[in-house]
Protein backbone atom coordinates (compact mmCIF):
# COMPACT_ATOMS: atom_id res chain seq x y z
CA UNK A 1 0.00 0.00 0.00
CA UNK A 2 1.34 3.43 -0.95
CA UNK A 3 2.04 6.07 1.66
CA UNK A 4 0.52 9.53 1.27
CA UNK A 5 2.61 12.23 -0.39
CA UNK A 6 4.16 14.82 1.90
CA UNK A 7 4.36 18.52 1.01
CA UNK A 8 7.91 19.42 -0.01
CA UNK A 9 6.96 23.08 0.47
CA UNK A 10 3.75 25.09 0.63
CA UNK A 11 4.50 27.06 -2.52
CA UNK A 12 5.16 26.21 -6.16
CA UNK A 13 8.60 25.74 -7.66
CA UNK A 14 9.38 28.11 -10.53
CA UNK A 15 11.38 26.14 -13.08
CA UNK A 16 12.62 27.11 -16.54
CA UNK A 17 11.92 24.29 -19.00
CA UNK A 18 12.86 23.69 -22.62
CA UNK A 19 10.28 22.83 -25.28
CA UNK A 20 10.25 19.13 -26.13
CA UNK A 21 12.32 18.18 -23.07
CA UNK A 22 11.02 15.41 -20.78
CA UNK A 23 10.89 16.11 -17.02
CA UNK A 24 9.92 13.83 -14.13
CA UNK A 25 8.11 15.60 -11.28
CA UNK A 26 8.32 14.19 -7.75
CA UNK A 27 4.86 13.12 -6.60
CA UNK A 28 5.86 11.77 -3.18
CA UNK A 29 7.52 14.86 -1.71
CA UNK A 30 10.56 12.93 -0.51
CA UNK A 31 13.03 13.69 -3.32
CA UNK A 32 16.18 15.61 -2.41
CA UNK A 33 16.07 17.12 -5.94
CA UNK A 34 12.70 18.91 -5.63
CA UNK A 35 10.62 19.41 -7.64
CA UNK A 36 12.10 16.56 -9.64
CA UNK A 37 12.27 12.85 -8.87
CA UNK A 38 15.39 11.21 -7.44
CA UNK A 39 13.89 7.73 -6.95
CA UNK A 40 12.83 8.22 -3.30
CA UNK A 41 9.27 7.17 -4.19
CA UNK A 42 10.36 3.53 -4.52
CA UNK A 43 10.38 3.19 -0.73
CA UNK A 44 6.83 4.52 -0.34
CA UNK A 45 4.96 3.08 -3.34
CA UNK A 46 4.15 6.33 -5.13
CA UNK A 47 4.85 7.05 -8.80
CA UNK A 48 6.41 10.25 -10.18
CA UNK A 49 4.80 12.05 -13.10
CA UNK A 50 6.63 12.58 -16.37
CA UNK A 51 5.76 15.44 -18.70
CA UNK A 52 7.16 17.00 -21.87
CA UNK A 53 7.42 20.79 -21.93
CA UNK A 54 5.07 22.27 -24.53
CA UNK A 55 7.13 25.45 -24.79
CA UNK A 56 10.33 26.91 -23.37
CA UNK A 57 10.11 29.24 -20.39
CA UNK A 58 9.04 29.26 -16.76
CA UNK A 59 6.47 26.85 -15.32
CA UNK A 60 5.23 26.54 -11.75
CA UNK A 61 5.40 22.99 -10.46
CA UNK A 62 3.41 21.91 -7.43
CA UNK A 63 5.40 21.84 -4.19
CA UNK A 64 2.59 20.78 -1.85
CA UNK A 65 1.85 17.60 -3.88
CA UNK A 66 -1.91 18.24 -3.60
CA UNK A 67 -2.62 20.15 -6.83
CA UNK A 68 -5.62 19.11 -8.89
CA UNK A 69 -3.54 19.92 -11.99
CA UNK A 70 -0.41 17.83 -11.29
CA UNK A 71 2.42 18.42 -11.91
CA UNK A 72 1.52 22.10 -12.16
CA UNK A 73 0.49 24.36 -9.30
CA UNK A 74 -3.20 25.27 -9.09
CA UNK A 75 -3.07 27.23 -5.82
CA UNK A 76 -4.13 24.35 -3.58
CA UNK A 77 -1.20 25.14 -1.24
CA UNK A 78 -3.06 28.27 -0.11
CA UNK A 79 -5.67 26.05 1.57
CA UNK A 80 -3.31 23.71 3.42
Amino acid sequence: MAEAPIPAQKAPYRVDVEQGQRYVWCACGRSAKQPFCDGSHKAVGLTPMAFVAEKSGPVYLCGCKASGNKPFCDGTHKNL
